[in-house]
């Protein structure tokens, strides 16, 4: 029998692939599915975007060719003018923007650049999968950095040992933060990061996702922007969330010039990089504005009322002010269920499908993850059939 790499075989199954298998056997058992597990956005991309790309295809073909790995031109002075407007970062377009095949792939090809084996990286836990994932996959060593409630969700810089971090290579961070919500609120937190970087010589990847979609007049920060984040670092930004966008596997890594310069060397032996019809609609797509914002109001009035019908059946869950996602402690008198075994409990009962906590790290064990990805008269039809759930037990329930 044929053997896999070592990499593979110390790989924890893939978060989704088991929420896949779990669909699955409650669609076989005829169940109606609500699936909240996987942060797929379900509203269409913006028509703009899509008119853009049709006529791309149509009348210019030699968009169809082979594109430059990291990405044409044009592409990357959208992503710098964009940069300049929303953030007030100057970005090079010439060396300091690179295009991917979405921020996830960009990611693992990153670790894969950087990465011997045995490097360490500071790994956020919980986390995106890719984030831990990806080092393993490139041979380096992960280590962990938790995120807990107490602390804000942010990691404690002076619990890392110093062996560690003068060994450590890379430390992840991602904010707004998936799967917790969570935000920076404090941008000390960020200069003290650089500081830390500094000291250890160490590159930061700042995952910046979910900059976009934010609530209650809450604006997000590009770690760029803080004075000397350029020269320790890089952020990875997606079209997925923002311009719903995600199957079009679209986004891009900027910030320090000579960092980047080795991703794109190593995307050059890879891949080809974006089709360039795909980058054309990108550039359309940060032209948009409204379209942004009517995404994000329909993400507020999900959650809004999800949570308003929920804490009628005592389960209190905090409105985040950021991410597509709720964060929540397994409810009274599940708490002491593992995440997964409650996981798959909610949906052979329920046909509600969610994320389990223990699937982005250690740390995320004891909470699930709701993503709001279903038309939202879907959450009263999800509400009602947890609170029978929730009823079944006479003990009540409540958060800790």
């Amino acid at each position: 029998m044929v053997n896999p790499s070592k990499k593979i075989k110390n790989l924890p199954p893939y978060l989704f692939g088991a929420i896949d298998i779990l669909k699955a056997r409650a669609f076989s058992k005829k169940l109606d599915v609500i699936d909240l597990g996987m942060g797929n956005p379900d509203l269409p991309t913006p028509e703009p975007i899509i008119e853009r790309l049709i006529d791309t295809v149509k009348h210019h073909p030699r968009t169809h060719r082979y594109p430059q790995a990291k990405g044409m031109p044009k592409f990357r002075r959208a992503i710098s003018e964009w940069y300049k407007r929303r953030f007030s970062v100057k970005l090079n377009p010439e060396n300091e923007v690179v295009a991917l095949i979405g921020s996830k792939e960009g990611i693992s090809n990153f670790m894969h650049a950087f990465l011997d084996p045995g490097d360490i990286v500071l790994v956020p836990s919980p986390c995106y999968p890719v984030h831990y994932n990806s080092v393993i996959l490139a041979g380096g060593t992960p280590y962990l950095m938790p995120l807990l409630e107490e602390n804000k969700y942010l990691p404690v810089l002076e619990d890392i040992p110093e062996k560690v971090a003068k060994k450590s290579k890379i430390m992840i961070l991602n904010y707004p933060n998936n799967p917790t919500t969570a935000v920076i609120e404090d941008l000390n937190f960020l200069k003290e990061v650089i500081k830390f970087a500094r000291k250890y010589n160490i590159i930061v990847l700042y995952d910046n996702a979910y900059s976009e979609i934010t609530y209650d007049g809450y604006i997000a920060p590009s770690f760029l922007q803080i004075e000397g984040a350029k020269d320790v670092g890089v952020e990875f930004h997606s079209f997925s969330k923002t311009f719903n966008m995600a199957g079009w596997r679209v986004g891009w890594a900027c910030g320090n010039s000579e960092i980047l310069s080795y991703l794109a060397k190593y995307k050059s032996y890879v891949d080809y990089g974006v089709p360039t019809f795909i980058q054309l609609a990108g550039v359309k797509a940060l032209e948009l504005e409204k379209e942004v914002k009517e995404t994000v109001r329909e993400y507020e009035r999900r959650i809004d009322i999800f949570i308003g019908k929920l804490k009628k059946v005592n389960w209190q869950i905090k409105k985040p002010k950021a991410t597509m996602y709720l964060w929540t402690k397994i409810p009274r008198p599940y708490s002491g269920m593992p995440s997964l075994e409650f996981s798959e409990l909610l949906i052979e009962t329920t046909g509600i499908a969610v994320a389990p906590g223990s699937g982005f790290g250690n740390y995320g064990e004891g909470y699930i993850r709701i993503a709001m990805v279903t038309h939202y008269k879907r959450f009263h039809d999800a509400y009602l059939r947890l609170r029978k759930f929730l009823q079944k037990n006479k003990k009540g329930m409540s958060n800790e």
